[in-house]
């Protein structure tokens, strides 16, 4: 028999408000940040690490535990955030790298500039509409907290 878990409501429309937050405030950090000072590169050797692979490394460390675990607790909300910021810092620069010849000059671009905040919009918008199918489309689902998968980690 499967086990049955639905997030209740209220907790989908909260993680998703701190996904989203988590993830315009780190576009909006890094955009500031690097237009303040463009020529801020993080180096190891030789080699010039862009935040979409910072980014890939933390939305690996917040995702798995997002996707091993379920229910609601502090740590998963602090795997939330650092999947949030991991997801805004790669955002951030997946058209910039594509489209651009990937020079401190060019993160200034406005094709730079406008791919990040279309991908950033995308992804909140998808939040967005998973938040409605939740609690618009499947309200019928109710959380059961009697049930031995209760969500809880321990």
């Amino acid at each position: 028999m499967a086990r049955y878990y639905t997030t209740p409501p209220g907790v989908v429309k909260r993680n998703a408000i701190l996904l989203g937050a988590t993830i315009v405030t780190t576009f909006v950090v890094l955009r500031l940040a690097l237009f303040i000072s463009p020529d801020s590169d993080f180096n190891v050797g030789p080699y010039n690490i862009h935040h979409l692979f910072t980014g890939l490394l933390l939305i690996t460390l917040g995702g798995i535990p997002l996707a091993v675990f379920r229910g609601f607790t502090r740590r998963l909300d602090l795997a939330l955030v650092v999947f949030g910021v991991g997801l805004g810092m790669a955002l951030d620069e997946w058209v910039y790298l594509i489209a651009t010849e990937g020079t401190n000059a060019a993160y200034l671009l406005p094709v730079s500039w406008w791919g990040g905040v279309t991908l950033v919009a995308l992804a909140c918008a998808y939040t967005v509409a998973l938040v409605l199918y939740r609690t618009w489309l499947r309200p019928h689902e109710q959380h059961r907290p009697d049930h031995p998968d209760d969500g809880a980690i321990p």
